[in-house]
């Protein structure tokens, strides 16, 4: 008949079950309290026995006591009558689709910010289950960080021969984030583990003489010349060269910069400013 009031929890209800190890003995302890012996239904050796005093056996709190010892080889096992475990939480694997609610997350109040050790939900492929993971260890495993990166200039002037390959004294290193540019050799140098894709790029003022055109090169290794750029035919007392490339860089590997430029007259000068433009050179490792 209908009744008034939440569905009972028990419902869901699933009675325990203990299998005892035999020996030659005719008491034991549960794993549970009982008030007595009706609260458990046990079984020997596949045979439901009877129950209360002058019959199989009594039970009180934690002791059960056969009326006659069992002996090595018998199998026995209880089942608590009287003690229904999971009265809230249905049995494991027993809830599909169907059982669940399809609002069961939406209106729900969504968090505005999350802890380094609160947990998500996540799905194992591998073992096609669902896993509890931390924020700071689901994170770490997401992106990363353009790093290295480093920003270098120069501190002064530096004097540009006719028709000679030239490299670019860059001896200030204004950001470097792995200690990774070389201010002695005027290079940048990939660190150990960090090998991968870079962002490379420069820009050069050349100043003074009359200059017809100015080539650039970022070159890898010494000698390996990954990218050139030519300033167009003309005269010119004053240049200014950007170039960039993406290159694909291994632990050990050096970048520097080369400038050569072909002069009717006097010296060309690669200048730290010109009208506030300076001559640098940066770079970072991209994130695949």
């Amino acid at each position: 008949m209908p009744f008034i009031g939440n569905q009972p929890a028990e419902s869901y209800a699933s009675f325990e079950t203990e299998t005892f190890t035999v020996s030659a003995t005719a008491n034991y302890t549960l794993s549970h309290s009982v008030t007595n012996e009706n609260e458990i239904r046990l079984v020997i050796n596949g045979v439901v026995q009877q129950p209360g005093s002058g019959k199989a056996y009594t039970a009180s709190g934690t002791t059960l006591t056969l009326s006659s010892a069992t002996v090595s080889g018998d199998s026995m096992y209880a089942v608590y009558l009287g003690r229904a475990l999971q009265t809230v939480n249905p049995p494991a694997a027993s809830v599909g689709n169907s059982q669940t609610a399809p609002t069961i997350i939406t209106g729900q109040t969504a968090e505005t910010s999350i802890a380094t050790d609160d947990t998500i939900l996540i799905h194992d492929t591998s073992a096609s289950a669902l896993r509890k993971m931390t924020r700071a260890n689901f994170v770490s495993g997401i992106g990363g960080a353009n790093t290295p990166y480093f920003f270098a200039t120069m501190s002064g002037n530096q004097s540009l021969g006719d028709a000679t390959n030239t490299k670019i004294a860059f001896d200030v290193a204004d950001i470097d984030s792995n200690s990774a540019f070389d201010t002695t050799n005027k290079r940048f140098v990939v660190p150990s583990g960090q090998a991968g894709k870079y962002y490379i790029y420069a820009q050069v003022n050349s100043d003074s003489g009359d200059v017809l055109y100015v080539e650039t090169t970022i070159a890898k290794n010494g000698s390996e010349k990954v990218y050139i750029i030519n300033n167009p035919d003309g005269s010119h007392s004053n240049l200014q060269t950007n170039i960039a490339a993406i290159i694909d860089l291994s632990a050990s590997d050096y970048i520097e910069l080369f400038v050569a430029s072909n002069q009717t007259s006097g010296n060309a000068t690669i200048s730290t400013s010109v009208r506030g433009k300076n001559t640098l050179m940066l770079g970072y490792k991209l994130i695949d």
